[in-house]
């Protein structure tokens, strides 16, 4: 058995293999293209595994990987760190401190999801970019009529009197060309968005999981194809607070001498699904009486942004027992 650990960077990785007895066999430095990979790997006789960390190109030396080696792990940063922290780091130092970790079976493992959930976790995350980029122009231009001192109208400022009001009002020249610029990059902006919002559509429509997790209060199509591409396959967690733990939505918690305190939620763990079950208990608050009385019982003595992360975590504890058991959301009564 031969073990690489290979320390992932932008342009190159620094890679260490280990026997079974924990004996060097070769070190190096490698460009991160698939030939050298493949030149590299090319005289293993012996079963080979491999180990990466979860940085932010590991998809792509994964899948390299993936054909030239028997198994491919991706080891959790923060985990690793905590097994192996060392005074002296250096590339060569963490390559062959994965293999050695790897060859003794004490790699901290990270989910790695297929392909095609990954390019699905692209497709949704990118519609989420374009938004958030969406948002923050409209925010811009509702930013210079505030320094002009003109007020808005109309109920929606880019909606079709609102579009209309502000190609009449007078600016001065900078203020006009900062308006005009925003303006056309939100409509660029909608009109990408757009079709992508469709695609994400057609795919929650085709996915019985998808329509699930709609029957919750909430929840739509987009926030379900997110949550389900987030979370991956629901049976690789043993129960729904090993679920809230990977979303980071548990509370920290502080114990010394008999006196347990909780603090704030850790933030360990999926950013994505963290924000988008935040936004749709900011929705569902408002839409299920349920869902209503649980949010203002938490307000009333922790405030509304506890009250919102609470019901976060409430609404992914029904997810994960609504997936297992394969049941939609029913509303319950009093």
């Amino acid at each position: 058995m031969k073990y690489y650990g290979i320390d992932i960077h932008k342009k190159y990785s620094v890679y260490t293999a280990v026997d079974h007895k924990g004996v060097i066999l070769k070190q190096g430095r490698i460009a991160n293209e698939p030939e050298l990979f493949k030149e590299l790997m090319q005289d293993n006789q012996d079963e080979t595994r491999a180990v990466i960390e979860a940085t932010a190109n590991w998809g792509y030396i994964h899948d390299i990987l993936e054909d030239l080696v028997d198994d491919v792990v991706i080891a959790h940063p923060l985990r690793t760190k905590a097994i192996a922290s060392a005074r002296i780091k250096t590339d060569k130092i963490d390559a062959t401190t994965l293999a050695q970790l790897l060859r003794v079976d004490m790699i901290p493992e990270s989910y790695i999801p297929p392909r095609d959930v990954r390019e699905l976790r692209e497709l949704l995350r990118y519609r989420a970019g374009l938004v958030r980029i969406h948002t923050l122009l409209k925010n811009k231009t509702h930013a210079v009529l505030i320094k002009t001192g003109f007020q808005n109208p109309c109920s929606d400022l880019f909606g079709k009197k609102g579009r209309e009001w502000l190609g009449t009002i007078e600016l001065k020249a900078i203020y006009r060309q900062e308006v005009d610029g925003f303006l056309r990059i939100i409509d660029f902006l909608k009109n990408e968005i757009i079709p992508i919002s469709h695609e994400i559509d057609d795919i929650a429509k085709a996915d019985p999981r998808a329509k699930i997790l709609e029957s919750i209060p909430g929840i739509g199509h987009y926030s379900a194809m997110l949550i389900l591409s987030e979370i991956g396959d629901i049976k690789r967690f043993p129960s729904a607070q090993h679920l809230v733990s990977y979303a980071g939505l548990n509370p920290s918690v502080h114990s010394s001498g008999g006196v347990t305190r909780y603090g704030r939620i850790t933030k360990q763990g999926s950013a994505w699904l963290r924000w988008v079950l935040v936004q749709c208990a900011s929705t569902a608050s408002r839409k299920s009486g349920r869902f209503s009385r649980f949010h203002r019982r938490i307000a009333f003595r922790h405030g509304a942004k506890t009250a919102n992360v609470a019901l976060a975590r409430e609404i992914l504890r029904i997810c994960y027992f609504l997936l297992k058991k394969g049941e939609r959301y029913i509303e319950c009564s009093g």
